[in-house]
């Protein structure tokens, strides 16, 4: 089956509310500690990437597909979506589970801990992800390890979202992938028959580490320069047709068949960092709207390094970004950095 492509991208996928809960202390087993301040911020891929793409370009159209409970923090996302102009129509409201949360507890000093409710995220499957009514360009998916619905086996294809990857591009979508950072032996399993399916992957270099078995940072942190060629060119031979991009604090690197790409990270200042939340997201962003707007992969990778960095200066995951002309004056404003990557 074939289809007439039509603008835009969807993202399909987590819809998640973070509840952040500042604390005085961190209790142990049995004791007490005081909730000094709550606030909320919408969070997941879907809401992440599509409010960081309709702050580069408000002209772009927009799908949101995913799942939330029938309840207040999922009207809260789609009321988030909706004022940014995304279209909203298939977000689906399980009956039963709650939309997916993550209570953030957050001390004074900056260190947190987070504790996840998967809720409606984990029911979100191929019956949810209408392709013969979705337009767009692009199909965004994510994040791989988080779905349960959609990491599910399948008998052909390995899982139920490669499945849905290849149903998708066989009707002429473009489809990319994305990955949460988690231990264990998943990987393998759910992550690597997805990427048969995915013309663009846009991972960190921990989950490409993971999905390839090759490790590009030493023992004591540092990046192993000379392992990113060979990291992205394993992560391209498990099957990605087109883009195979991972970044990290120091920059980003990607596969392109034979070609090799590096791309520094933006040389911000330190004091003009307000949190890292969302910054991945905020470069796959990037990377989607090169990709959407026909821009070659070396030039992709600069508008997401600036992206990214415009979603360090504010705390939320989204708030940060500004429109693709003031991500390139930031380039032009601070350039990149000048070590090796």
């Amino acid at each position: 089956m074939t289809r007439r492509s039509a603008a835009g991208v969807a993202c399909l996928g987590n819809l998640i509310v973070d509840v952040i809960k500042e604390i005085d202390a961190y209790p142990g087993l049995g004791n007490l500690a005081s909730i000094t301040g709550v606030s909320y911020a919408t969070g997941g891929l879907v809401p992440n990437c599509l409010l960081d793409l309709a702050a580069m370009d408000p002209h772009l159209p927009l799908t949101a597909v995913g799942l939330v409970g029938r309840d207040g923090y999922g009207q809260r996302i789609v009321d988030a979506l909706n004022a940014a102009g995304i279209d909203t129509r298939h977000v689906g409201r399980h009956p039963s589970l709650p939309t997916a949360f993550t209570d953030v507890m957050s001390l004074r000093g900056g260190d947190r801990s987070f504790f996840h409710c998967r809720g409606a995220n984990a029911a979100f499957g191929p019956a949810h992800i209408p392709l013969d009514e979705i337009s767009a360009d692009i199909l965004h998916f994510g994040y791989i390890l988080l779905l349960d619905a959609l990491d599910a086996p399948d008998a052909a294809c390995g899982t139920a979202l490669a499945r849905v990857l290849s149903e998708a591009r066989a009707r002429g979508f473009k489809t990319s992938v994305d990955v949460v950072s988690e231990q264990g032996s998943r990987f393998a399993a759910c992550v690597t028959p997805a990427l048969r399916h995915a013309d663009y992957c846009v991972i960190n270099e921990v989950e490409a580490a993971a999905v390839t078995g090759i490790a590009c940072r030493d023992a004591q942190g540092q990046l192993l320069v000379e392992r990113t060629r060979p990291l992205c060119e394993a992560l391209y031979a498990s099957g990605v047709k087109e883009w195979a991009v991972v970044h990290c604090p120091e920059g980003s690197f990607a596969a392109q068949g034979r070609h090799f790409f590096r791309q520094p990270s933006l040389a911000l200042p330190n004091e003009e960092i307000r949190g890292k939340t969302g910054a991945g997201d905020a470069f796959c962003a990037g990377v989607l709207y090169g990709a959407h707007e026909g821009m070659e992969l070396p030039e992709a990778l600069r508008l997401a390094t600036a992206a990214a960095a415009a979603g360090l200066t504010h705390a939320s995951a989204s708030g940060g970004l500004r429109p693709v002309a003031e991500l390139y004056r930031m380039i032009d404003q601070y350039g990149f950095e000048n070590g090796e990557i």
